[in-house]
């Protein structure tokens, strides 16, 4: 299994930067593709980016120029750099990773706010 937590959520201006980060722990080296998530109240959760061991990264349309996914050498930390924050990029973001196997593991989310 692979435990995941993520951290650095909170309350941004718009126009603001933030970055969330996930640790991830357990069967690491059955991870091979890390990425993020958001639910925004009353909607569908939905992809931000992620990136996989090959180091290719995907991001959603909404957010592709504004952000950025990484992870450290070791795999066991996923990066959410976001800039130009928009009140639409207020939600609740996820970790997640995929195992072999195609097993998904989530986080419990951290909720991120863009207001004035």
């Amino acid at each position: 299994q692979v435990q995941l937590v993520e951290s650095g959520g909170g309350l941004v201006q718009p126009g603001g930067s933030l970055g969330l980060s996930c640790t991830a722990s357990g069967r690491l080296f059955t991870v091979y593709d890390m990425g993020w998530y958001r639910q925004a109240p009353g909607k569908q959760r939905e992809l931000v980016g992620r990136i996989n061991k090959g180091g290719s990264t995907t991001y959603a349309d909404s957010v592709k120029g504004r952000v950025t996914v990484s992870t450290d050498n070791a795999w066991n930390k996923v990066f959410l750099q976001m800039n130009s924050l928009k009140p639409e990029d207020t939600a609740v973001y996820y970790c997640n990773a995929v195992v072999y196997g195609g097993i998904i593991y989530w986080g419990e989310g951290t909720l991120v706010t863009v207001s004035s």
